[in-house]
């Protein structure tokens, strides 16, 4: 094709379309394309589960081949244990960080909300945290950090039942009552989303904080004695 003349009679070259353009793929570094894999993995786990998801999958998201993953985490076990790491972590500083107040009722509060909010803020975070996975043990999921919670519940009311004549050593039981309560309830709240969670909260301090300001000093079981 003829190139089209200049102003001065020599030649000019016709511009090439910018869709005709070579394009040049921005390369990630080591650190974002891991911090990439770790959020996709994280994605899929919430939707799926552990058994269901495939290292294929998480290639195929990430654009990636599969010895990518590899070199990342060793495999899908790797990537499953550092997602999971990272939302035991989140999850333990949220609700360390909400308790601050001085009054036991307030911590109630506190805690409850902070559970709820991150079960609404990161909601993937907390499905891949419940999902059970042959993969972790008792000291990488959910209950290790609600037994965490529950050992800084236990210090509190151990504090406040000394305080009422109570016996300080049913604290741990009475903590490990009070933790279960909230954490199953978010677990409910996660699928139904109603009502909203400081009404939720609210009613789990109500019986939680009503509960523990009437409590018998020696209760016993109604049912008991050969009935």
């Amino acid at each position: 094709m003829a190139e089209a003349p200049n102003e001065e009679g020599g030649k000019r070259r016709r511009a090439v379309p910018a869709s005709a353009k070579p394009t040049s793929r921005v390369r990630m570094s080591a650190a974002q394309r891991r911090e990439q894999l770790i959020s996709i993995g994280r994605q899929i786990f919430a939707e799926r589960g552990f058994d269901a998801t495939s290292i294929e999958e998480v290639a195929s998201r990430a654009k990636v081949s599969k010895p990518v993953i590899y070199e990342h985490f060793g495999g899908k076990e790797g990537l499953y244990a550092v997602v999971v790491d990272r939302e035991v972590r989140a999850l333990l500083d949220r609700i360390t960080t909400a308790l601050t107040a001085g009054h036991p009722r307030e911590l109630l509060e506190q805690a409850a909300l902070a559970l709820l909010g991150y079960i609404e803020e990161e909601t993937s975070g907390f499905r891949v945290l419940v999902r059970e996975s042959p993969v972790l043990s008792a000291t990488g999921n959910f209950s290790s950090v609600m037994n965490d919670v529950a050992h800084q519940v236990e210090h509190i009311l151990g504090a406040e039942f000394s305080s009422r004549g109570y016996d300080p050593k049913l604290a741990e039981l009475y903590a490990q009552a009070l933790v279960g309560m909230v954490a199953l309830t978010g677990r409910w709240w996660l699928e139904v989303r109603k009502p909203r969670k400081e009404t939720v909260a609210a009613h789990l301090v109500n019986l939680s904080w009503n509960g523990l300001s009437h409590l018998e000093a020696k209760p016993g079981l109604i049912t008991a004695g050969g009935r």
